[in-house]
């Protein structure tokens, strides 16, 4: 049977805020170097949450819309594993049967971010899930056949994630740099990337972070992954104590990103201290700036990974030195319940749609 025969799958964004329908198209044949895979897991992050709102939350009332820049009918899902179906002629490092996660933050190809290997910093972005077709589908038709790395054995419902959850906190992790053996890590939030932070903390640093989490569940899940101390950032108690103990934190990773967990990390900083910020849960935040050359402190924004670092991960992963974050599968048809948990708190882990 001709594999390009069948038809394709995929649940797509037609309306912003609206439910997810169901739709089936024609397989597309790759040209060139694109490759099609069968879609075999693909994750469901936050970011997918804020493409199907929309918007993100600038805090006073203000929203960042991101409409104009994403065409609808869309399939989103950008934490794709797959199996090779077909590839076009120009591709020929793959073939049919080949297992591989694909990195989805692709660039333009040809300005200076591109060509120096930061493809997730180009200015006019083709990311699979929001500019492209993504995984929310039962295939998936990617550009060229560099974006494919090889997973070897690992679970495709494990290897998915490191595309974005995995490679977004190996990244700043990477950007918290340099701590010694003694310094002390904080991450702030243990949802599904806070706990890919945690898990790589030792790999990349050596150390066990301490991990700032208001959900209970999700604190017990950060002692699972191998926090070394976990606070309630509600209970000024205790985050005074730790600084009081701690002297400060070297770093702090910020995997939420609201008023209160920046506050909360700049509470945290000793002085020399740098405070990575990845999440984008919105608001924003009055600061003094006189305190940044008086306590000589770094605020660095952290978006994702490039190709490199993610091979870099893939890598570690495959040589048993990254611990399994908790995934939860679930059916395609799922996808938009999968949506409306992540919105209301109630997923521990990564859910990952399975075709």
């Amino acid at each position: 049977m001709n594999p390009l025969a069948a038809a394709m799958r995929s649940f797509v964004l037609t309306g912003f805020g609206e439910p997810l329908r169901e739709q089936h198209t024609p397989l597309p044949e790759p040209t060139g170097s694109e490759v099609l895979l069968k879609v075999d897991a693909c994750g469901v992050c936050h970011s997918d949450l804020h493409i199907w709102e929309g918007w993100f939350d600038l805090g006073g009332g203000r929203q960042l819309d991101i409409r104009p820049s994403i065409a609808v009918p869309r399939a989103l899902g950008h934490e794709i594993a797959g199996t090779v179906v077909a590839a076009g002629p120009d591709a020929r490092e793959v073939r049919p049967g080949d297992r591989r996660v694909v990195y989805p933050w692709i660039g333009c190809g040809h300005c200076a971010r591109c060509a120096d290997g930061e493809e997730h910093l180009c200015a006019a972005p083709l990311n699979l899930g929001t500019r492209r077709d993504g995984g929310f589908a039962s295939h998936v038709l990617v550009p060229h056949e560099r974006y494919l790395v090889e997973f070897g054995d690992l679970r495709e419902e494990l290897a998915c994630t490191y595309a974005c959850s995995g490679l977004t906190a190996y990244s700043a992790l990477n950007k918290a740099a340099p701590l010694g053996a003694k310094d002390t890590l904080v991450i702030i939030g243990a949802g599904g990337v806070g706990l890919a932070g945690i898990r790589l903390a030792r790999a990349v640093h050596g150390i066990a972070p301490v991990v700032a989490e208001i959900d209970p569940a999700k604190r017990d899940a950060a002692m699972t992954a191998g926090a070394a101390q976990v606070l309630d950032p509600r209970d000024d108690d205790a985050v005074g104590r730790f600084v009081k103990q701690a002297g400060g934190a070297a770093a702090v990773v910020d995997f939420v990103g609201t008023p209160s967990s920046v506050g909360l990390a700049m509470k945290a900083l000793r002085k020399g201290g740098r405070l990575v910020v990845v999440g984008m849960m919105g608001g924003s935040i009055e600061l003094a700036l006189p305190l940044l050359p008086a306590r000589a402190l770094s605020i660095i924004g952290s978006s994702v990974g490039s190709l490199d670092e993610m091979r870099a991960l893939v890598a570690l992963a495959r040589e048993g030195h990254v611990p399994e974050i908790p995934v939860h599968t679930r059916p395609l048809h799922e996808a938009q319940r999968s949506l409306d948990d992540l919105k209301h708190g109630r997923i521990v882990g990564r859910a990952v749609l399975q075709p």
